[in-house]
């Protein structure tokens, strides 16, 4: 996992799955934050969730320009349950998604950071494949979540939760929100005379 950059002229040093924030003089050397600990590669990640209060309700997406839609659906997602694990799709899983191919704009690290970093995330770990149905076969949660007006019936990330006694939840959408329209926005400003 490459290290993130760090804001203000710190500079990250990988230390395993945390990083030590290193200040622009050498003498001073800072903690690195606990949320960090939420991030685990995904080998670990049965055994951290299962260490994590029941019920498990999991979702996924790329995450990449955070934004309120993201937060509202991330808190409302841990209120179904004990605990949120949020499984992001890699780099190159984003980029297969046909979002644009700057897309993703944060790399994975970046982007787990930032996820780890929220009050409502208790896990935070990552997929390479098209989608997290290998994952969520892996993590056996409770409940699987998803953003917007998916038909879950439809999905078989929903008859495989389901296969175990699990359920599947849409979350709406909060509407003005979404990275793609953020970021053709930015653009537009950016392109302006």
């Amino acid at each position: 996992m490459e290290a993130p950059a760090w804001p203000h002229g710190l500079k990250c040093r990988p230390m395993g799955w945390h990083f030590a924030l290193l200040a622009s003089s050498p003498m001073t050397v800072f903690a690195p934050p606990a949320f960090l600990d939420k991030i685990c590669a995904r080998s670990e990640a049965p055994a951290r969730l299962a260490a994590l209060p029941r019920p498990w309700v999991f979702t996924n997406g790329v995450f990449d320009i955070l934004h309120r839609g993201h937060v509202n659906y991330l808190a409302q997602a841990r209120a179904q349950g004990g605990s949120l694990v949020v499984a992001l799709n890699s780099d190159a899983s984003a980029r297969r998604l046909g979002k644009g191919p700057d897309r993703p704009l944060n790399a994975e690290a970046e982007r787990a950071v930032m996820m780890a970093a929220l009050g409502a995330v208790d896990l935070v770990t990552w997929f390479d494949e098209d989608t997290p149905q290998a994952l969520i076969g892996e993590l056996r949660p409770d409940l699987i979540v998803k953003g917007g007006d998916y038909d879950m019936d439809k999905l078989p990330e929903t008859a495989l939760v389901r296969s175990w006694g699990g359920d599947a939840l849409a979350i709406p959408f909060v509407d003005g929100y979404s990275t793609t329209a953020l970021v053709a926005r930015i653009r537009h400003i950016r392109d302006r005379p």
